[in-house]
């Protein structure tokens, strides 16, 4: 872990990539999620998960400057997201985007004292009442509704007592329009649906070190070895990322990791190769070739 997060601080200026969303917004963004990789139970016994199935479950926080963790915690799988979460600190004036697994409203009101901004999901059985509606933006279609609220709840209004804000919007190819809830009062409708797009990072970032990384494969059957290779595998990812951003040649992620793993084992200059993978070679024959016939 301490290796990881050296190389991060030495290298994460350099890694510093364009944000696809919300580049107007000059502050810290974090994402959150979690992800469960599923364990043989009679080989990893102590990742109790169900009855006959084991898991583990990695709780992950992103920066989106990034998109490489800035937090990482392996429990079983049969821990919650909220238990992680309500152990974690974000610094006064950041931004948190996570799905609704992270609805507490307690926790949200700690979030909301520090001067943290949070962007969720609103949760279907949520009892809010109306405050205020306001006109939507008709440069953007796919906003539906702008609408200030506070909990009704018997719970939830107890937990969370100052105005919440409802933004529905309908992503192009979905059925169903999404619902988020956010304490952000004054940035535009726009801004918070993009706040909440940028959640799909993680869910990129999760596939890249199942598939890349292959962490659903272990070596060691403790819970120690298990970590080790995880984070073997967010060292692999950093430094992958590093090569990416700074090769001359245009990577995709599952190139770079298949070509390394074809060439590992050759004495080639690193850079080199990185920046051209490619050998050319000119289509005529050798220089003296074709004197054998004369």
């Amino acid at each position: 872990m301490e290796l990881y997060f050296t190389l991060y601080d030495e290298l994460s200026p350099s890694l510093g990539e364009s944000r696809k969303y919300v580049r107007h917004l000059k502050r810290k963004v974090y994402i959150m999620d979690a992800t469960t990789i599923s364990l043989c139970l009679s080989l990893f016994d102590w990742a109790k998960f169900r009855q006959y199935k084991g898991a583990v479950k990695l709780h992950t926080v992103l920066d989106l400057d990034t998109c490489l963790p800035v937090f990482m915690d392996m429990t079983d799988g049969k821990t919650h997201e909220i238990k992680v979460a309500k152990e974690m600190t974000f610094p006064s004036g950041s931004v948190l985007v996570m799905d609704k697994a992270y609805v507490d409203y307690a926790w949200l009101k700690v979030l909301d004292s520090t001067g943290v901004f949070f962007v969720t999901r609103l949760k279907k059985n949520a009892d809010i009442a109306l405050v205020q509606s306001y006109i939507t933006n008709h440069k953007h279609p796919h906003i539906l509704a702008d609408q200030d609220i506070v909990m009704e709840g018997a719970k939830a209004s107890k937990d969370y007592q100052n105005p919440l804000r409802v933004v529905t919007v309908q992503p192009e190819g979905m059925d169903k329009p999404l619902v988020f809830l956010t304490n952000q009062m004054s940035w535009t409708a726009e801004t918070i649906s993009q706040l909440y797009q940028s959640r799909w990072n993680i869910e990129s970032f999760f596939k890249d070190i199942k598939q890349q990384m292959k962490i659903k494969t272990f070596i060691g059957t403790s819970a120690n070895a298990v970590l080790i290779q995880v984070w073997t595998a967010l060292i692999s990812i950093l430094l992958l990322k590093y090569l990416k951003l700074k090769a001359q040649h245009q990577w995709h992620l599952s190139n770079l990791v298949g070509f390394l793993r074809i060439n590992l084992f050759v004495k080639i200059d690193l850079w080199d190769w990185v920046n051209n993978p490619l050998i050319k070679r000119s289509n005529a024959p050798p220089k003296g070739q074709l004197q054998i016939f004369q």
